[in-house]
């Protein structure tokens, strides 16, 4: 899943190919990834795209007066096409959800592999009319985002463990499952770890919070969007990583499998040694 790293970096590739460029049509493929009626695609027909940002997870294309605004869930992403698109593309057959096709037939394909749909295109007059982006958490990368403001939101939630406040994007928007597994594993801290926790371990997971997200985008930095997943996998050092050694201290990387995710984690680095429990019992085991 592309989470604020990725979407950063492909806001970057996105502005020096779409600033100021006139679309042509926005053609829709698969009906069950179009979320609005009103405005019609065809309103963007003639319009220049102005700006191209990121809310959270969110990339938003302004279009003239509208938002274009994307979702790319699990398995949605965005590829630059040079050349006019190819006219026989039957709506709904293949992972090519729509296409922006900018004056000279150059634009972008949007896709989404696998057969679980969850990719969401909004076409909108202000990003506040997405109900994602209405409910969106403070952004980890604001200058407004202190560590005061973070030891806040980890005190109101309590005994909530960490990894799912650090992955709910109404309290912080941006981190999804990937980066949640890996702040952690660079802050030592069990993903079951309640989330109120004391200044020192907080500093630690603040400072881990923004080593990793700001690495990642550093590392991003300049790429094309087709080279972007490639080095995400590369650098990632526990998720997605079960079986493997870990980069820091030589243990076996172990998972916890849920009904539609799993996390990974380095049982050395972050829960004294032991493995942790299955979803059903949701804590360390004894």
């Amino acid at each position: 899943m592309p989470e604020l790293p990725e979407v950063h970096a492909l806001v970057t590739d996105l502005r020096a190919r779409l600033g100021g460029r006139t679309v042509d049509r926005l053609d829709v493929l698969s009906f069950a990834a179009l979320k609005t009626f009103d405005p019609p695609v065809s309103a963007v027909a003639g319009k220049t795209i102005d700006r191209v940002e990121r809310h959270g997870k969110f990339l938003d294309l302004t279009i003239g007066d509208l938002h274009l605004v994307m979702h790319l869930a699990r398995a949605g992403w965005i590829r630059w096409r040079d050349a006019a698109p190819v006219a026989s593309v039957r709506p709904g057959s293949g992972p090519l959800a729509a296409r922006l096709v900018l004056d000279d037939g150059s634009g972008l394909n949007i896709t989404e592999a696998g057969t679980k749909k969850s990719l969401a295109i909004y076409l909108v007059r202000n990003p506040l009319d997405v109900p994602g982006i209405a409910r969106l958490g403070p952004d980890p990368l604001d200058d407004a985002f202190t560590e005061e403001r973070f030891a806040a939101i980890l005190a109101a939630q309590g005994r909530a463990q960490i990894k799912g406040v650090l992955r709910n994007q109404s309290m912080i928007a941006g981190i999804g499952n990937a980066y949640s597994d890996e702040i952690l594993h660079a802050a030592k801290m069990s993903p079951y770890k309640p989330a109120a926790m004391s200044a020192n371990e907080v500093s630690r997971l603040y400072a881990a919070m923004q080593d990793t997200l700001r690495g990642a985008i550093a590392r991003a930095d300049g790429l094309a969007a087709s080279e972007l997943k490639k080095e995400k996998k590369l650098n990632l050092q526990v998720h997605g990583r079960n079986g493997e050694l870990c980069p820091v201290c030589g243990d076996r990387i172990r998972q916890v499998i849920f009904a539609d995710s799993t996390l990974q984690y380095c049982p050395t680095c972050q829960t004294g040694g032991k493995p942790l429990a299955d979803r059903v019992l949701s804590r360390l085991l004894k």
